[in-house]
């Protein structure tokens, strides 16, 4: 699997920040009233300790890893896979199973090539597809496991936000005696709400989302690769493998390699 940029997440933060500037300036307000360095702390810093608490030190620390994955796009190949599958098939119809074996060290994807390995080595069907679906569920699990992590930050900050709220309000009702400082430290006090729902509604929410959807396409493509597997073990007719797999893709993909593939 490689990677690249993801221009998508990085149009996101920024368009979103943006707009929030904006906004704040389009409606008459000063941009300095909504910047306060001990709210943002509080917030920010708050929230990950909090974290740190509900999780154990190492998802805590790898949480950032995590959302550094949101800005790479990663790219599996789908294409390329179909392709190599159609070309395994065909010549182990031709030349039989064992004449694989040759062509293993060459692959890239790790997954396949465990699930081909075991079809060289003579291995039952079902326990195939046992082991390669215990491996996809287990790396679904530890995909869930980060995501999990992300949406708690973003659960945390908001609730953050609202005690520094209540702190401020606290400070404001014991001088309640200075009129004219109880607007300015209202608005101080809302200042951490502002943080606590930016953090979570503009950040970690729309990173835990951009991360399932990595889960969903990566789980697609190893799910395919495993009727690929089980197909070129049973013998079945190229055109037939094709077909299966083809099923995975999106409609226009789809159309296109179809008219490549099966053109015979």
């Amino acid at each position: 699997m490689n990677k690249s940029m993801n221009m998508g997440s990085l149009i996101g933060v920024l368009g979103a920040l943006s707009m929030v500037v904006v906004s704040i300036l389009i409606s008459g307000n000063s941009l300095m009233s909504f910047i306060d360095i001990p709210s943002f702390v509080l917030v920010a810093v708050g929230s990950y300790f909090a974290l740190m608490t509900a999780s154990s030190l190492t998802d805590a620390i790898g949480v950032f890893s995590s959302i550094g994955l949101t800005f790479q796009q990663p790219v599996f190949n789908s294409q390329g896979i179909i392709q190599k599958m159609i070309s395994f098939s065909e010549k182990a119809r031709r030349e039989g199973l064992l004449a694989l074996e040759d062509e293993l060290e060459d692959l890239e994807d790790e997954f396949m090539k465990k699930g081909l390995r075991l079809v060289v080595d003579g291995t039952d069907a079902v326990v195939i597809r046992d082991l390669m679906e215990l491996e996809l569920s287990q790396m679904q699990e530890r995909h869930g496991a980060k995501i999990n992590i992300i949406n708690m930050w973003a659960a945390l900050a908001p609730g953050l936000g609202m005690l520094g709220t209540v702190m401020g309000l606290i400070g404001m009702l014991q001088s309640l005696d200075d009129k004219a400082s109880i607007g300015p430290n209202m608005a101080l006090a809302l200042v951490t709400t502002f943080y606590g729902s930016m953090i979570s509604n503009l950040f970690m929410l729309p990173w835990a989302s951009k991360l399932r959807v990595y889960d969903a396409q990566e789980a697609g493509v190893r799910e395919m690769i495993i009727e690929g597997v089980l197909s070129i073990q049973s013998g079945d007719n190229t055109r037939i493998l094709a077909l299966k797999l083809l099923a995975y893709l999106d409609p226009v993909t789809r159309k296109v390699l179809e008219k490549e593939i099966l053109k015979d």
